[in-house]
C-alpha cells in the first residue's frame, strides 16, 4: 500500500525554550516567517500524503488554529485587496486533512506512535518529527516511502555524524545493499556511548513504518530514560531483517534546542531571495562589533495595518 497517512508527535512541554513556550506550543515558534511545524507538513503532502494525524497534549490548541481556516483575517486581507498575505495564510488550511488525538501522559516516542494506532490501522505510515526541518530540495522522505513499497517493512532515515556525537542519538548498524544510499539495519542501540556504538549513522527524525510496529510497542517496556523507547521497538524489527535505512545527505535543520534553532533560522533566512542579500551584508557587521555600521543596513519595520 501506498504511505498515505503521517503521524506528527507535538504533546512536548518544549522546556528547553522557556519561558517562550510557557503559553505557545515550540511547534508554532517562527523560523523565520512560518510556525516550524508547517515546514513538517510541507514535507508530508510534498511527498504525497493527505493524512495528517497530530500526537499533541493540554496547551497545544494553538496547533490547531493555525491548520484552520480564520475567516475574520481573511476577510480583512480581502476587504484590503491583499491578496498575497491571504494566499500566505490559507496556503496551510489545505495541505491535508488533519487529525489530532491527545497522548495523555507522556510516556515517549514509542508511546505516542501507538496512540496512533487507531487511526492508521493496518496501513504503512509515516512519522515525522517536528525538531528536524529537511530542505523542500531534498525530498528524503518520498525516496524512504518508495523504498518501503519496494522492499517493504520499515524504512528509517540516517545521517552521518561526527562520532563523538553519536550519544545524541539512535545508532544504526547496517549492512550494505545492492543499490547505492540504501542499507539494511541489522541493530539499533538508543544513545550508544562512543565506545559502544556499532557506526556514525544517527537515526533522524523521519520514519517510514510497517504497521506491525503496533504490535511490538503493545510489549516493548521502558527502556532509556524510564520511557518507551521507539528505537527498541524498531530493534526487534531489524532482528528479523524488516528495516532498511536510507543514508540522507542533504540539508537538515535542527531546531531542537536555542543555539540549533538560531542557527536554523539564519541558514533558512540566508536561502532566501528577499532576505537572504541583505542579511549577509549586514551580519559581517555584527561579527566585526560595528554596531553603528549594523544598524546602517537594518531595514524600517513594515508599518501596515496587518504587519
Amino acid at each position: 500500500m501506498r504511505v498515505r497517512k503521517a503521524v506528527i508527535p507535538a504533546a512536548g512541554l518544549g522546556t528547553r525554550f522557556l519561558p517562550a513556550t510557557k503559553a505557545t506550543p515550540k511547534e508554532m515558534l517562527p523560523v523565520v516567517d512560518k510556525p516550524a511545524i508547517q515546514y513538517v507538513v510541507e514535507e508530508a503532502a510534498a511527498a504525497g500524503i493527505d493524512d495528517v494525524l497530530f500526537i499533541t497534549g493540554r496547551s497545544k490548541r494553538a496547533l490547531e488554529d493555525h491548520f484552520d481556516r480564520n475567516l475574520e483575517l481573511e476577510a480583512a486581507l480581502a476587504e484590503k485587496g491583499d491578496q498575497e498575505r491571504l494566499a500566505v495564510i490559507t496556503a496551510s488550511n489545505d495541505l491535508a486533512r488533519i487529525h489530532y488525538v491527545r497522548q495523555g501522559e507522556a510516556l515517549g516516542l514509542g508511546h505516542a506512535v501507538s496512540v496512533a494506532e487507531r487511526h492508521v490501522g493496518d496501513e504503512p505510515f509515516a512519522v515525522l518529527l517536528g525538531d528536524d526541518l529537511i530542505d523542500e530540495r531534498d525530498d528524503v522522505l518520498r525516496g524512504m516511502i518508495d523504498a518501503r513499497e519496494s522492499l517493504g517493512g520499515s524504512v528509517l532515515c540516517l545521517m552521518e555524524v561526527p562520532r563523538e556525537q553519536i550519544s545524541l542519538y539512535g545508532c544504526a548498524a547496517v549492512e550494505p545493499t545492492s543499490t547505492d544510499g540504501l542499507v539494511r539495519v541489522t541493530d539499533l542501540i538508543e544513545k550508544p556511548s562512543v565506545a559502544e556504538a556499532p557506526s556514525n549513522l544517527a537515526v533522524i527524525g523521519r520514519y517510514v513504518l510497517d504497521p506491525a510496529i503496533f504490535g511490538v510497542l503493545a510489549r516493548t517496556t521502558p527502556g532509556r530514560g524510564g520511557e518507551i523507547q521507539l528505537t527498541d521497538a524498531l530493534r526487534e524489527l531489524a532482528h528479523d531483517g524488516a528495516v532498511h535505512g536510507v543514508i540522507f545527505r542533504g540539508r537538515r535543520y535542527d531546531t531542537g534546542d536555542r543555539l540549533s534553532y538560531l542557527q536554523a533560522v539564519l541558514r533558512l533566512a540566508l536561502e532566501r531571495e528577499d532576505l537572504g542579500p541583505a542579511l549577509r551584508e549586514w551580519l559581517p557587521t555584527v561579527l566585526n562589533g560595528s554596531q553603528a555600521s549594523s544598524n546602517a543596513h537594518i531595514s524600517p519595520p513594515d508599518q501596515g495595518e496587518y504587519s
